[in-house]
């Protein structure tokens, strides 16, 4: 049985990365010590789940993180440093470092090393999450053990509801025209916020006929916030000053 190891600390362990064509290792002793930091590890780079939920929603939610204290997102894997550094390039997840756990000896550490030689992937890493703080693991999230690969707590909004329950990310989706200048301004207001959005460009993502039909509307931009029509750019900024 997998043991939930919430409040002791983290395995101390060196990684063995490969940055800019150079070898380096990197102590999780620096990670850690002195620092908030939220672990996820999954499976395996470029793994169905892994690549199309769990990596994306926590880079989705970085920023909302960090305005929460959080000073690192860590995602880990029981693979070598190559095989992760072309799923980050792959993922384009620039806000959450990548580390490489080759020989299983974090992980191990954390008694989450289990066998998958069922898929022919050998020793790997259980589906978890963790908020580590100066080194003290302060919550695990650990996926239940059923058959497959269960996806249930170790998400990103699982986490974010932990830290901060009133801190529940907004859904939104930006309708916009190529060159509005307006369309310009609502997307800075949102950048500026650090509220991620859907954009839905008209003219190739959808017509000018299916913007009217859902807001009455043919001018861009249109913004949605969870599900609920909010306006063009001078609607947006006014909600945003009163979110």
């Amino acid at each position: 049985m997998l043991q939930d190891k919430t409040g002791q600390r983290v395995p101390e362990v060196i990684f063995r990365t490969r940055q800019d064509g150079e070898w380096k290792d990197v102590d999780s002793k620096d990670i850690f010590n002195g620092r908030n930091v939220v672990v996820f590890s999954l499976p395996g780079a470029f793994t169905p789940t892994c690549s199309s939920s769990h990596l994306p929603g926590y880079n989705q939610l970085a920023s909302i993180f960090k305005a929460n204290g959080v000073d690192e997102i860590v995602c880990l894997s029981v693979n070598d440093t190559f095989v992760m550094n072309e799923w980050a390039k792959d993922q384009e997840c620039d806000n959450v470092t990548l580390i490489p756990d080759g020989n299983g000896d974090f992980t191990e550490g954390m008694g989450m090393l289990v066998d998958k030689a069922d898929l022919g992937f050998g020793k790997r890493s259980w589906r978890y999450s963790m908020y580590v703080k100066d080194g003290v693991i302060d919550k695990m999230f650990i996926e239940p053990e059923e058959p497959g690969d269960p996806f249930k707590v170790s998400d990103a909004e699982t986490m974010l509801g932990y830290i901060n329950p009133q801190a529940k990310p907004k859904h939104v989706s930006l309708f916009s025209k190529v060159g509005c200048p307006f369309c310009a301004k609502a997307k800075s207001l949102l950048q500026d916020k650090g509220w991620e959005y859907e954009e839905i460009v008209i003219g190739r993502d959808a017509s000018t006929a299916s913007l009217k039909a859902m807001t009455g509307k043919t001018s861009a931009p249109q913004v949605f916030v969870d599900g609920q029509l909010v306006g063009g750019s001078e609607e947006l900024e006014a909600y945003l000053k009163s979110a």
